[in-house]
């Protein structure tokens, strides 16, 4: 391996000799979770959010009350092209971990790590539970991690060179980011936070930083339009989310915790040193606006109760900055035994696999412990068993409209009923609630997963018409769902509708 010379820190702008990429090593790196991303694509099932993702591209817009239009206008161009594939639907998200890996590594060169230090970061991201578990599934997550990487990687790039001009390609990552997801918002304003208050504040002098930002802020003004427009239901959104209604959500107390197992508890000391090194190492002075900005986002996303994924983005340049200086140690002393707990480190975090993709049969999934360790598992099984239920109680009742209590209900029903020659359902929650109401002349619902009393309040006569169960007894949000056979409504559903509303 070759280690690179010490960067120039007084000469930020000069391009300083880094080490050569390791591309053959780097590349059979990350095209192991692409290989495994791939492999388990289609096991199991759609996720409620990719069936929320899909339903939303049939009504494609600028915005939706709890995203940008990114993720659905994906989802469309993808079923238009295979429907019904998940290996299709999921292959992107399955590139994009791998780029991440790769770009963990060019972060990390830029930082002056060696060869080894690269490999190093790479490897560490490659097996990292987040990377892997957004890899598998079409998600704002996914994307958001491979466009905060990118970001990422051209600051510290301009940073070190001084190419100011890489500013405008940074607008336009920033911009392809808001688009995804709001969270770019948070990481751009930890960036300018951080340069303000740990340099270098040249940065700021530059016009191409400020027609980067304007590049990225139009490139988001459609959606911000679009939130305008109708009250900014993001805001009830986020409310929501503090409140611990999402099925992702941790107390507040629980978001520097978490941190420790979004990469692996084994390796969290290499990211762990990377922020250490980037507030002491004088080497990296340049670059201590990076730790500022994660320490911001952290206060700022406990302060508003946010998930602790919302800063795993940071976690590429991290690994970067800590890679060198833990190879570094490991050289030092007991060089044998750090090299076995280096190792060792890598193996102890292999496990986390079982948990973060489907790798378990269905058969042995309820007893494995891995619903409970990871919520989005569960999400993802027997969708089309609950709809067959569901279309179960629907025949009795042919003239019905279906109205389910949260997405991914609905779009279960939408993806799987045509089977049994159901409607599209309609839906109270999110997306579903701008998308229309039941006509006036319906007089008969199948409300799944609606509140008892309050249907009672809304309808003359409801009775059960089943409860949903899947046969693989996983304890998912579905499991035990009541669905209920409505009629007379006491209002027109012109007034009726907006009390189904739930924006969350």
């Amino acid at each position: 391996m070759i280690d690179s010379p010490s960067l120039s820190q007084t000469a930020v702008g000069t391009p300083a000799e880094l080490a050569s990429v390791p591309w053959r090593w780097l590349l059979v790196i990350a095209a192991a979770p692409l290989v495994l991303l791939l492999a388990v694509a289609g096991r199991y099932g759609y996720h409620r959010d990719e069936l929320y993702f899909i339903a939303a591209g049939h009504h494609l817009s600028w915005g939706y009350p709890d995203q940008p239009p990114f993720t659905p206008f994906l989802a469309r161009l993808l079923t238009d092209v295979a429907p019904g594939s998940l290996l299709w639907l999921r292959t992107p998200s399955a590139i994009s971990a791998a780029v991440v890996v790769i770009f963990t590594a060019l972060t990390a060169r830029e930082l002056g790590a060696s060869r080894a230090a690269q490999l190093l970061a790479a490897g560490s991201m490659a097996v990292a539970a987040f990377t892997l578990g957004s890899g598998h599934l079409l998600s704002t997550s996914t994307f958001a991690l491979l466009t905060w990487t990118l970001l990422i990687w051209l600051v510290v790039r301009i940073l070190r060179t001084g190419q100011d001009k890489l500013w405008l390609v940074a607008g336009v990552i920033a911009g392809w980011g808001l688009l995804d997801s709001d969270l770019m918002a948070f990481l751009m304003a930890g960036l300018v936070i951080g340069l303000a208050v740990a340099g270098p504040r040249r940065a700021f002098a530059t016009p191409w930083l400020w027609i980067g930002g304007a590049i990225a802020a139009v490139l988001w003004s459609p959606y911000l339009v679009w939130q305008a427009r109708h009250g900014w239901p993001q805001l009830d959104v986020s409310r929501s989310i503090a409140a611990g209604n999402s099925g992702t959500s941790e107390p507040r107390a629980a978001f520097i915790p978490f941190q420790f197992g979004l990469v692996s508890p084994w390796l969290a000391p290499i990211w762990v040193t990377g922020l250490v090194r980037l507030f002491r190492d004088r080497r990296v002075r340049w670059l201590r606006a990076i730790g500022w900005a994660y320490v911001f986002m952290v206060v700022a996303f406990i302060a508003k109760g946010g998930k602790p994924y919302y800063v795993a983005g940071m976690f590429p340049v991290l690994l970067a900055a800590g890679a060198d200086p833990v190879l570094a140690w490991v050289r030092l002393g007991r060089g044998r035994l750090r090299r076995v707990l280096l190792v060792a480190a890598f193996v102890l975090s292999a496990p986390a696999i079982l948990f973060a993709v489907p790798v378990v049969s269905l058969s042995a999934l309820p007893h494995s412990g891995i619903v409970s360790a990871n919520y989005d598992i569960g999400e993802t099984v027997d969708w089309p068993e609950y709809v067959a239920e569901i279309a179960g109680v629907y025949q009795q009742v042919p003239q019905a409209a279906i109205i389910t209590s949260n997405y991914g209900e609905a779009g279960a029903v939408d993806r799987y009923g045509a089977a049994y020659h159901l409607p599209n359902a309609y839906s109270g929650h999110n997306g579903f609630y701008y998308w229309g109401r039941p006509p006036d002349a319906v007089t008969t619902i199948v409300a799944v997963g609606q509140d008892e009393a309050l249907l009672r309040r809304w309808f003359g006569e409801c009775s059960l018409g089943t409860r949903l169960h899947n046969t693989h007894d996983v304890n998912n949000d579905e499991q035990g769902v009541h669905v209920w056979v409505c009629a007379q409504p006491r209002e027109s559903w012109r007034l009726l509708w907006p009390r189904f509303r739930d924006i969350g």
